[in-house]
């Protein structure tokens, strides 16, 4: 008997099973091999885009593997699919729907095409959104491209464990968590260890003490450019040396390992697995001297940038060419002197290198077959129709051309389709006969569907989507209870945190003072340092903690001070929290708030209102701006009771003003995508939102004084925007448009102007020009007057509402320069 050393237990394992695991290892890797060499070739002959694969890598990614348990989450990059397929989460024909784009998800369950290959993912939901139970299956967080962009969430995803374990709110919720046993696993090229997500990340999960296991892949290259050019030293775990943890301080374990050694591989993703779950410490593995057999990518070939001495030791020490020398030669002499050997000679190895290579191949023929007929039996049709078509039109010679086209085509894809039909459309406008409506609804039908196939699933689709919770209004006693805005922000937190037991709250300065603006007062002394905590300043991460947290079944508030310093975040929010839903094909959420606070704040840096830049890079979260704290509170009531991630932008300096206090805190809800008429008027319509709003009120009253009638509306959410198009109502009683805001020219302020003009068809009912009035270019000086000139003040809006009058009534409204 030997003792197990190289499986998933500690149990002792006989010869055969032991035999039986290294040889089914073997196989794996080898099919892994086999579909990064074919991969490459498919898309070298057109059939594919692109290609990224994980050649090279596939040793430590089996040991790693055999660490991983159900309920372990992994946060990786776009060369783990031999680790994707050791777990049994991925087979070759999926790998190939992949490269293919195929945008079945039963068949390409990654992303239904969504994604290049080697993005891989698990699904966390069932077919109405729900959760499954994700401490019953292996996970894997949907993979974005971005480097050391998955390092962010990996945080979040390690912290859960750490809350499940130590929190005993949540220790119920067993669907997520097995008292906080699961490690969040990530993987990283060594290149991209030189991004600041990365160290962000590892610096953080220092602090945290989470059950993180950080792999780096070491091949030495960042694509062409050495590791000499990438890290100091040329070495990660050289310099990460400070964080090791002793005696006296906490910090990571850190371990050393050839990439190449079966054994030792699996011996050290044991131990790290056991320090990370048990013990709940954050390690780093840095695995060195992997190749890449094939270069970074398709883009290019590795023989430009690499020497025959560095090519000639990547064939020596290919991890795989190392596995089988190891496997050939091993022997066991047995205490009766019984030589004991995986294979019996090379034969055996050839053997089930041949049927690896096998499987890959039918593999192929069969993901493309799917792919490709599916794409065929549409073409058929649409070649039938079109020859229907042509049989009834005066314009027959050319819609046979593009009947022919289209027929001749092998391998055609949908976007031929449509520009056949779409082209044949054109020769028959202004003809009428039963074809041509057939042809319209085949057009319609197409584009349809594949709105469902490439665009589907941006927010979310099933019931808990938050445009279906319905406005519950504050409620009031009958005695005026006027507090600071506040204690309204204040209490309602505590109300949240009574009824959500799964909400955690952390950020900048959010904990032990209760925020900035003390929105959070006493609740950390109330709830505990879990559920109200402090974080260093590093916003990405806290993002990033927010969006793993999200991923396993929490509901955490991540606290941005100051919406400016949202900057440092955005790239996360836009390549992750954002898409996540829609480039997982709706297998995946993160329904993360993101509370922050802006609008009115003096300087540069400070500015609190770069709202264009913000909106356009978040498409799929809703951004929302209430005009005070009784508003941004309704939304964080109505969010809770949705699936999905938002940005609140608080109002700076409303914190200290008066509001009167609800008596349903916890309860009350603002509407999503709704907008709010605060002043009915009948001679000018202005939209804005925030803290701009306050003055447009009060501008309004001067303009009362003038004999001109403002309609002011309240814009409350910009994404969503306006569902109910009570804009273009105004507009129609009003015919004048102004929107007010502070973000700069062509920002959120265009943004408004065109979904009212284009979106609800404003323009049918305006008599003058819309007019926008916006910060200027820069952005604001210090001090109150550096505000007062870069920003639209009471005396600008009075102006230019007046002039928008004086064009349509200049008798009335004489001009005042």
């Amino acid at each position: 008997m030997l003792q197990k050393t190289l499986s998933k237990s500690n149990t002792e394992l006989s010869f055969e099973d032991f035999k039986a695991e290294v040889l089914n290892d073997y196989k794996i890797a080898k099919i892994s091999r086999e579909c990064s060499l074919l991969g490459r070739r498919e898309v070298l002959t057109g059939k594919a885009k692109f290609g990224i694969f994980g050649d090279g890598k596939e040793v430590p990614q089996l040991a790693m593997a055999k660490a991983f348990k159900k309920g372990d989450f992994r946060s990786g990059y776009y060369r783990d699919q031999t680790f994707m397929m050791a777990i049994g989460e991925l087979t070759a024909q999926q790998f190939f729907a992949g490269l293919y784009a195929h945008t079945n998800i039963e068949l390409e369950p990654m992303s239904a095409g969504r994604q290049m290959g080697g993005h891989f993912a698990t699904h966390s939901l069932n077919e109405d959104g729900s959760w499954k139970n994700l401490t019953q299956q292996y996970n894997s967080s949907s993979d974005i491209s971005p480097t050391a962009g998955q390092m962010p969430r990996l945080l979040g995803l390690a912290q859960a464990s750490k809350i499940y374990r130590n929190e005993k709110s949540v220790q119920n919720k067993t669907n997520f968590s097995n008292q906080g046993n699961e490690v969040a696993w990530g993987t990283i090229g060594n290149a991209s260890t030189s991004e600041g997500l990365f160290f962000e990340t590892i610096n953080a999960a220092g602090v945290l003490q989470v059950p993180m296991v950080m792999n780096v892949w070491d091949d030495e290259y960042g694509i062409s450019v050495h590791a000499k050019h990438q890290t100091t030293k040329e070495n990660i775990s050289e310099i990460l040396k400070g964080f090791q943890r002793d005696d006296k301080n906490n910090g990571y374990e850190i371990f050393v390992v050839n990439g190449w050694d079966y054994v030792q591989l699996i011996d050290v993703y044991n131990k790290a697995s056991k320090i990370a779950r048990e013990e709940h410490v954050p390690v780093l593995i840095h695995v060195k001297e992997l190749t890449q057999p094939q270069g970074h990518s398709t883009s290019g070939s590795h023989e430009r940038y690499k020497d025959k001495e560095r090519l000639q030791w990547e064939k020596e020490h290919d991890c795989i060419t190392k596995m089988r020398k190891w496997i050939l030669e091993f022997e066991l002499e047995t205490e009766s002197d019984d030589i004991l050997r995986f294979v019996d000679s090379e034969e055996d190895i050839l053997l089930l290198e041949k049927e690896a290579k096998k499987i890959v191949t039918t593999a192929k023929r069969n993901a493309w077959n799917a792919f490709n007929n599916e794409i065929k039996e549409e073409a058929v049709v649409a070649v039938k129709l079109l020859e229907r078509v042509a049989s009834k039109s005066k314009n027959s010679v050319f819609i046979d051309k593009l009947k022919t086209d289209l027929e001749k085509l092998v391998e055609p894809i949908r976007k031929d389709i449509l520009i056949a039909t779409r082209k044949a459309l054109r020769y028959i406008s202004d003809e009428d006969f039963s074809e041509k409506t057939e042809l319209q609804k085949f057009i319609k039908a197409t584009i349809k569907d594949a709105a469902h196939k490439y665009s589907s699933f941006l927010h979310s689709e099933n019931n808990e989507s938050a445009l279906n919770v319905v406005e519950n209004k504050p409620s009031y006693s009958q005695n005026k209870n006027l507090v600071d805005a506040r204690i309204v922000m204040r209490d309602n937190f505590d109300a949240i945190l009574n009824k959500h037991p799964e909400v955690v709250i952390f950020g900048e300065d959010a904990g032990y003072i209760g925020d900035v603006n003390q929105g959070l007062e006493g609740l950390q002394e109330k709830y505990g340092d879990i559920r109200i905590s402090d974080t260093g300043i590093r916003e990405a991460t806290i993002i990033g903690q927010g969006i793993g947290l999200a991923m396993r079944g929490l509901r955490p508030i991540a606290e941005i001070q100051y919406l400016d310093y949202l900057l440092y975040a955005l790239q996360i929010m836009s390549d992750d929290l954002a898409t996540l839903h829609y480039r997982s094909f709706g297998k995946q959420k993160a329904p993360l708030i993101i509370r922050t606070r802006g609008h009115r704040l003096e300087g540069i840096w400070h500015a609190g209102s770069p709202m264009g830049g913000i909106i356009n890079n978040v498409r799929g979260m809703h951004v929302l701006v209430p005009r005070n704290m009784t508003k941004a509170a309704g939304f964080y009531n109505t969010l809770l009771q949705a699936d999905e991630p938002a940005l609140v932008i608080e109002c700076l300096n409303g914190y200290r003003l008066k509001e009167e206090l609800p008596t349903n805190l916890g309860d009350f809800k603002t509407p999503i995508g709704l907008t709010e008429t605060i002043k009915e008027g009948k001679d000018i319509t202005i939209v804005s939102y925030g803290s701009t709003l306050r003055i447009v009120e009060e501008t309004a009253k001067e303009l009362l004084q003038v004999g001109i009638d403002a309609e002011i509306i309240d814009a409350q959410s910009l994404l969503p925007f306006d569902l109910n198009h009570d804009c273009v109502k105004s507009l129609a009683k009003t015919n004048k448009l102004l929107i007010v805001d502070e973000d700069v020219p062509g920002g959120a302020s265009a943004y408004i102007l065109q979904e009212i003009l284009e979106k609800q068809n404003g323009y049918e009912y305006l008599d003058s020009k819309p007019a926008t009035l916006t910060s200027k270019a820069h952005r604001p000086a210090y001090g109150t007057d550096g505000d007062y000139f870069s920003k639209p003040s009471a005396e600008d809006i009075f102006e230019k509402v007046y002039e928008i009058m004086h064009e349509s009534n200049p008798t009335k409204f004489k001009s005042l320069y």
